[in-house]
């Protein structure tokens, strides 16, 4: 059975557990429509991804 061999502190275990939360999203402004959307992601609103149309738009959005 897997035992650790010495003690691990507070300090080294909190130094590991400091990589571990999560991140705010990021939203950039699109040029063209205004809206908020992720960065390399497809405005839904236009359904537009770098100057190409690759979307019908929606209009329930």
């Amino acid at each position: 059975m897997a035992v650790p061999k010495s003690k691990i502190s507070k300090s080294r275990r909190g130094m590991r557990r400091s990589h571990d939360r999560l991140d705010m999203n990021t939203y950039i402004e699109d040029a063209e429509s205004g809206e908020l959307r992720r960065p390399h992601h497809i405005d839904l609103k236009t359904g537009m991804y770098r100057g190409r149309q690759v979307l019908e738009p929606r209009d329930d959005i």
